[in-house]
């Protein structure tokens, strides 16, 4: 039912806001292939900025990083909790490592999570105003107008944010608090995902004593950090290759309109590595990270890798496969991950974006000779990223793998407006419109 998501939403903030008080808050990056936690220490709430591009209501602050820990993931698949013991101990692990090398103990968590079936929806909506100045109770009004989607049993709203208002026949303001006009409309873009994916996750933080104080996708946090401002403002799309999934956010004047997912990544390349190769995984892995590649050369024929083994069997453990034989296995899945993103993108009406730019980050973007292939796929603006500087951050969380880790910090301190940071009238239950996510800046731009 979305009125209790909306309403644990509004507790989960509230839970933020009481964290930021005391100022120490967790970050936690439930993954399929790791862990990572990051303890964040705050400085106050900071003042609002000038043009007031951050909602007011969620509030910013500065923060550093003062603790940070990754652990293997356990009972993480495809994004999405399959052993809740097991991805317990691994969250135990990973903040009892981050909060001793921050020397506190914290409560207090923000998680994100991939996976979970996304899907996007873009919702719109005008009032006529009561007075003529647009209050927070009309912004309230307005966004409990949109008519939401019926989007099926077993779903839950994960984000729902006002990505566009219009005052009369202004278009394109971030925040119309104070402005005077007629008419105020707005359009809303809400990512829904599996309910059991959030109850899961929920109940897991539960088990491991924290409080939750917020969750968000890994697409979006991701696209917070890998993408630069003026390819969130212009239009642009991240690409967090993990290790179970993909994620695919689509950014445009600052905020995320779309979000999708491809249920695979760098685990699938290693056990390709693994069945082909006739190696453990753990062996696939070290080989696809030193020796891997998606891009032959002349010289790979003969540049041979040791492929080893310990299985005492010396005529076994001392083969070695040619590096060509390796791209040979790696390449056809990278390949269709990327076909597989490309036709997300194209779904969503990206190319009708003003900018086309695309970043790829995530750990497995690591894959030498990964840039090239994704500019013969996916088209011409295609960079690799790495997420933000962030203070205090340790130099071993620097790397592509900490997007969405990254992001989720920023997240945690600038988070955007959403649907439940007003008091909605929550009487107006799902309608039946649906319109495609990226329409309205066509009309609007």
């Amino acid at each position: 039912m979305m009125t209790d998501l909306y309403q644990s939403q509004r507790a989960m903030r509230q839970m933020r806001r009481q964290a930021m008080q005391r100022g120490v808050i967790a970050i936690l990056d439930i993954g399929s292939s790791k862990i990572a936690c990051l303890v964040l220490r705050f400085d106050g709430t900071g003042k609002l900025s000038e043009d007031s591009s951050i909602g007011s209501l969620a509030g910013q602050s500065g923060f550093r990083v003062i603790g940070a820990a990754t652990t293997r993931s356990r009972g993480v698949q495809f994004g999405e909790i399959t052993a809740m013991q097991e991805t317990e101990r691994a969250i135990r692990t990973a903040l009892q490592a981050a909060q001793k090398m921050a020397e506190i103990r914290v409560d207090h968590v923000i998680a994100c999570f991939s996976g979970a079936n996304p899907r996007s929806y873009g919702l719109d909506a005008t009032v006529e105003l009561e007075g003529q100045v647009v209050t927070e109770a009309e912004i309230a009004r307005v966004l409990s107008s949109c008519e939401v989607p019926e989007y099926g049993a077993g779903r839950e709203v994960l984000h729902a944010q006002p990505v566009n208002f219009a005052l009369d026949h202004r278009s394109g303001l971030i925040d119309p608090r104070g402005q005077l006009g007629h008419n105020l409309a707005v359009d809303m873009h809400m990512l829904t995902v599996d309910a059991t994916a959030i109850q899961n996750l929920v109940h897991c933080i539960k088990r491991c004593d924290l409080e939750l104080a917020g969750i968000a996708s890994s697409a979006y946090v991701s696209g917070i950090s890998a993408l630069v401002e003026d390819e969130q403002e212009l239009g642009a799309a991240c690409i967090d290759m993990g290790g179970g999934t993909t994620s695919i956010s689509i950014f445009l004047k600052k905020h995320m309109i779309y979000a999708d997912c491809v249920r695979m990544g760098g685990d699938h390349i290693t056990s390709d590595i693994s069945m082909g190769l006739g190696v453990p995984t753990a062996n696939a892995e070290r080989i696809k990270t030193f020796c891997g590649g998606v891009h032959a050369t002349g010289a790979d024929d003969r540049d041979m890798i040791d492929i080893g083994g310990d299985t005492g069997d010396w005529e076994h453990d001392r083969r070695t496969a040619s590096r060509a034989e390796l791209i040979g296995i790696m390449r056809p899945r990278v390949e269709e991950i990327l076909e597989e993103v490309r036709a997300r993108l194209d779904a969503a009406g990206f190319e009708y974006l003003p900018s086309q730019q695309i970043v790829l980050t995530g750990g497995t973007s690591q894959i030498m000779g990964l840039d090239g292939l994704a500019t013969r796929i996916l088209g011409q603006q295609v960079r690799l990223g790495r997420p933000l500087r962030v203070h205090g951050l340790p130099q071993s969380a620097t790397g592509p793998g900490f997007a969405g880790s990254v992001g989720l910090s920023l997240f945690a301190a600038n988070p955007q407006d959403e649907w439940w940071d007003f008091e909605v009238p929550v009487d107006r239950y799902p309608a039946r419109s649906f319109r495609r996510a990226v329409k309205w800046f066509r009309d609007n731009w």
